[in-house]
């Protein structure tokens, strides 16, 4: 990259200098712990929490996989008005797309872009449901960051055992939250009321959530958002014409314990999103004139009847089962875009109703078995799901050539090892096999019923020299085969496609093959008592044969819509570090991410830009107050950009949070921050539009319990 390798490079120095620091104070960790801080709770960083998503549970630093937790408190204090937003700390994701409600998806390690978005090659499931959605110039996830209590960030096709062939860049677990989030002991109910209040544009967010105890081992949970937001505007005071939204969410949950020590649950949950949003842009994911504005409704639902059973006094019993359905709809009316362009595309206008469907099963169970020096964990199971898509109009042939409706049906079966010995070396080998079967609806020309195996096998390895310094590798391969838009999306002629575009059924499955390695420091009691710091750095190649993408334009005959690259690669380094004291926290995350086209020569154009996230902050703990500056610097894009090139820049941030514990404001929480405060312009290379100016946020929530 030309501009802001000088700031990474700084920052990279820093991170060094602490690692050194760290290195030099080995003594330190060996000095006896002074009594008074006997009763001062051991510092955690984010690399310290637990993953639950990569297998066994354990700390996300001695996971042999890069992996980001990230927690309740983080998910508060962002204040994001969009799902995307509390991502801006985490390194390797981008947020693809505007701030539009409607128009984000996901990047992740340069998988992911403005016309293919994530679709299938990241994973998003909520509380273990896939969620799946692809549209024309729409974002592929609608939900409320209050819904959530956690998130897990698995980076990688590693993860493609466990939860599907086909994650090229990773999964994203989305965890709602439970009744016992808010009930403390001895209390039957809690209720928590908040709001929220961001000065970019008159944003407005209002929160409330019922838990209670309906008996003895059974909780219920209600909670119920309400956002409301004018068109944003940009750094330079340009208002983004089409943004402005009104949406509802809400969740239902009742979980019931019961077994020996009341160790098996059963779950049953509701999750809804809806937006409604009159005038606004029909392109989501980026402002072009050429297409107007349109009265669009998007509905989103989730329905989880989950059951566990840990059968602590049976070592061959650990059982998970999952069944879910996902519906996510869009309804479009009253398109208003320029006269020429209906003519030139007037499906693309129609008054339609777009959607997915999926039902899903999953069943996994954990086998345990142990020696005096060693520990092994075989994890085996099978996943089952049925997805339709759907689209209809009132208007036209009565279907929608860039949309075909169609079914995918999956079939997997997946095995995964965990071998631990002398608490030192951990090997985790793995294995999937999934049957696809894509069938087109029968309305679709020249379509056919596609069938087809994917494997997804690898082998990941850790080892720690000392209780603070490990290394790990892995070697990790996938196979995604083409979703239902990809086989059988077809086009008229034009100007750009004089032939028109026909079905891909020829099309390869997309093959990756990818390379890790890394180091993880940990260290407790470094510069004072019960302090922690803690890194993780990665490095990763991915090699990337058949990449599905368009056809070539400006053929004279008709050409399949999409084609395979034969080649392609991916490379590029992370890196997560994390302080945490009594009085004082940091952490930082750093992103580069490098790929091209083997077949042209050419840089993708899914490349993110080079990343630095920075924060800084410190305690009060008697007032229980923390405050501190937040900083993203991004480098300039001039190649791999899906848009621009776009100059580097820098953002700052201030927040100040306040919890309230003693008397009649006891629960009160109080958070005030201030984003973009240089009100700079700036665009991502990844995004279709310029992002929000200086916005000023305050949120207030209050429990209740009795």
């Amino acid at each position: 990259m030309t501009r802001g390798r000088g700031t990474a490079g700084y920052w990279l120095s820093g991170v060094a200098l602490i690692a050194l620091a760290y290195a030099g104070s080995a003594n330190a960790q060996q000095a006896p712990v002074a009594e008074k801080a006997a009763d001062k709770p051991q510092a955690t960083t984010s690399l310290q929490k637990i993953v639950l998503g990569a297998g066994q549970e354990k700390v996300a630093i001695d996971t042999p996989q890069a992996v980001t937790v990230i927690d309740q408190e983080q998910i508060d204090n962002a204040q994001a008005t969009t799902i995307g937003g509390i991502f801006s700390q985490t390194p390797g994701i981008t947020v693809v797309g505007s701030d539009r409600i409607g128009g984000q998806a996901f990047n992740i390690r340069g998988i992911g872009d403005l016309g293919s978005a994530d679709e299938s090659k990241i994973i998003i499931t909520v509380d273990g449901a896939n969620k799946f959605f692809e549209m024309y110039r729409m974002g592929s996830f609608f939900s409320d960051p209050e819904l959530y209590k956690r998130v897990e960030v698995l980076r990688g096709p590693a993860s493609s055992t466990l939860y599907g062939a086909g994650a090229l860049g990773g999964v994203i677990n989305f965890e709602t939250k439970d009744a016992s989030d808010f009930l403390e002991e001895g209390e039957k109910v809690a209720v928590r009321l908040k709001t929220g209040f961001d000065s970019n544009k008159n944003g407005l967010m209002t929160s409330a959530i019922a838990a209670m105890r309906l008996g003895p081992n059974t909780e219920a949970l209600i909670n119920g958002n309400f956002r409301r937001s004018s068109d944003y505007e940009t750094g330079n005071g340009t208002r983004v014409v089409g943004s402005a939204f009104d949406s509802f969410s809400g969740l239902a949950k009742v979980t019931h314990h019961f077994g020996e020590n009341n160790e098996q649950s059963v779950r049953l949950s509701y999750e809804r999103w809806q937006s409604d949003a009159d005038n606004t842009a029909y392109s989501q994911t980026g402002t072009l004139d050429a297409f107007g504005n349109i009265d669009r409704e998007i509905t989103d639902q989730t329905v989880v009847l989950a059951y566990a059973n840990p059968a602590s006094d049976n070592p061959f019993l650990d059982l998970k089962v999952n069944l879910s359905f996902s519906d996510t709809q869009v309804e479009q009316t009253n398109a208003r875009a320029p006269r020429s362009s209906m003519m030139r595309s007037p499906e693309l206008f129609y008054d339609a109703d777009y959607g997915y469907r999926t039902w899903q099963a999953k069943a996994e169970n954990t086998f345990e078995f142990k020696g005096d020096t060693w520990e092994n964990y075989l994890t085996a199971g099978t996943q089952v799901s049925y997805q339709e898509r759907t689209a209809s109009t009132k208007g036209g042939t009565g279907w929608i050539d860039f949309h075909p409706e169609g079914t995918d049906t999956k079939i997997g079966v997946f095995a995964q090892n965990e071998f631990i010995w002398n608490d030192r070396l951990t090997i985790t080998p793995g294995m999937r096999l999934d049957y696809v079967t894509v069938r087109p609806d029968s309305v679709i020309p020249n379509a056919s019923t596609q069938s087809d195996y994917a494997f997804s096998p690898k082998l990941a390895a850790l080892y720690k020299f000392t209780d603070s310094f490990s290394v790990f590798g892995s070697v990790a391969r996938t196979e995604r085969l083409p979703t239902l838009d990809e086989l059988f999306s077809t086009g008229p002629r034009n100007a750009t496609y004089p032939g028109g575009r026909s079905v891909s059924l020829d099309l390869k499955k997309e093959e990756s093959f990818n390379y890790e390695a890394g180091v993880a420091i940990n260290r407790q009691n470094l510069f004072q008592d019960n302090d922690s710091i803690a890194l993780k750095t990665t490095g990763f190649y991915n090699d990337l044969t058949n990449l599905i993408t368009t056809g070539p334009q400006r053929q004279r005959t008709a050409v399949p819509y999409y084609v395979n690259v034969h080649s392609a690669h991916i490379y590029g380094v992370e890196l997560e570090a994390a302080y945490d004291s009594h009085y004082v926290f940091a952490s930082a995350a750093y992103s580069w991410t490098r790929g091209k086209n083997e077949t042209t020569n050419t840089a993708l154009t899914t490349i993110p830009a080079e990343t630095v996230a920075l924060t800084l902050g410190g305690r009060i703990p008697d007032y229980n107050v923390n405050f501190g500056w937040r900083a993203n610097f991004t480098g300039s894009a001039d190649a791999g950009a899906t848009t621009g090139p776009f100059p580097g820049y820098a953002l700052h941030d201030a927040f100040v949070n306040w919890k309230l514990d003693e008397g009649q404001f006891k629960g009160l929480e109080l958070r005030a921050s201030v984003e973009n405060i240089f009100d700079k312009r700036y665009r991502n290379n990844l995004s279709g539009d310029d992002g929000k100016g200086r916005t000023f946020k305050l949120s207030v929530n209050k429990k209740f319990g009795w």
